[in-house]
């Protein structure tokens, strides 16, 4: 096995840890609510999250070509197996300190600030290698559409968050005109069931928006490893790791491993940041879950088909802000609140730093 070949499958290996540990990371997303309702134990939620993690992550490639050709400009450096590897490494260990806080930030953010990070390193701080704004046209139908990080990633991140702060608000509002003469009871008894229907929607469209974003660094990777020729002489049964074409659809054992390794992080849980979302915010019941999770996917899942990494994490966690408001605003427990934003506001700038240093340091090194 040649040092090349050994280098790529050491940072697929990385790859797949950081799609375990987004899966990991973001289960409160999908189950913080339901569990904190008490609609559903804490494994029947998982189990819940994770199958629907699973076929979230079939529907739908257009997030994964924003992140493997909408980010970075290969013609004015081109990307390696190392500059991957460092931006996924600083997504790990930023996704990996918050978790441990229990503070529920943002993977989509951690991966692509480490992917910045790290191509500004390997370009030597060169800032024309982003992809800030430009008109991509379709190969097959010919219609225009704007790219870049602008409209993929900067727009997104500030109207996803006001979007489910203002439509969970608003359905909230609409919930509680609807149920005003209800009983008590009744309220618990329906949206308690309709909560489960709501749950499985946040996992699907969980596992739709962020497993599609490490399919996308998996085909970079590939696609830059061929380019390079670090793929030369490999056998004819290994010729499927081959990507010459970032256009191209992608490969079905790609979308295969990284639902399958989503699903499985999503199931093994991260039960400090789910404490956070579904416990220490605001104290919900059926109704208030169900308003939230359906806010949030819907969401995820209309970004999702326009190829906009969004944030899973900001959408939930404004869509919870939104119902919470609605319920009563001083229920809002706003120190902790402000302390969420400032780690959303610190994820790409920081895991940029991160993947850029590291970079630079295995440059010198070598």
């Amino acid at each position: 096995m040649t040092s090349a070949l050994f280098l790529l499958l050491v940072v697929l290996l990385v790859v797949y840890a950081f799609e375990y540990i987004n899966g990991f990371h973001d289960t409160a997303n999908a189950i913080a609510t339901v569990v904190s309702t008490k609609v559903l134990t804490p494994r029947q939620a998982l189990l819940l999250a994770a199958g629907m993690n699973l076929v979230g992550a079939f529907f739908g490639q257009a997030v994964a070509k924003t992140i493997h050709s909408g980010i970075v400009d290969d013609k004015v450096v081109a990307v390696t197996t190392l500059t991957v590897f460092c931006a996924m490494l600083a997504g790990i260990i930023w996704n990996l300190l918050t978790w441990w806080f229990g503070m529920p930030s943002s993977s989509t953010h951690a991966l692509v600030g480490g992917l910045i990070g790290a191509s500004l390193g390997a370009s030597s701080g060169n800032w024309q290698v982003l992809i800030w704004s430009r008109v991509k046209i379709d190969k097959v139908t010919g219609k225009e559409s704007m790219e870049g990080i602008y409209h993929k990633v900067v727009v997104p991140m500030i109207t996803s968050p006001l979007l489910g702060l203002v439509v969970g608000f608003l359905f909230m509002g609409f919930l509680f005109w609807l149920i005003r003469n209800w009983r008590p009871h009744k309220v618990n008894t329906v949206f308690g069931r309709l909560q489960i229907v709501s749950a499985g929607y946040m996992g699907f469209g969980h596992g739709m928006a962020d497993a599609q974003k490490t399919m996308g660094v998996i085909m970079l990777t590939l696609f830059a490893a061929t380019q390079a020729g670090e793929l030369d002489g490999l056998p004819e049964w290994l010729n499927f790791l081959r990507i010459t074409d970032k256009s191209a659809s992608i490969p079905i054992w790609i979308v295969m491993t990284c639902a399958f390794t989503m699903a499985a992080g999503t199931y093994a849980g991260g039960w400090r940041i789910i404490k956070t979302l579904g416990h220490k915010m605001v104290k919900m019941k059926p109704v208030h879950g169900f308003a939230a999770e359906t806010t949030a996917a819907t969401i995820l899942a209309t970004t999702g088909y326009m190829g906009m990494p969004v944030s899973t994490t900001h959408t939930i966690t404004t869509s919870i802000m939104g119902v919470g408001a609605a319920k009563r605003w001083s229920s809002m427990r706003w120190p902790l609140i402000e302390s969420i934003v400032w780690a959303w506001v610190m994820t790409i700038p920081a895991t940029a730093l991160l993947g850029y240093v590291f970079h630079r340091l295995i440059t010198l090194a070598q």
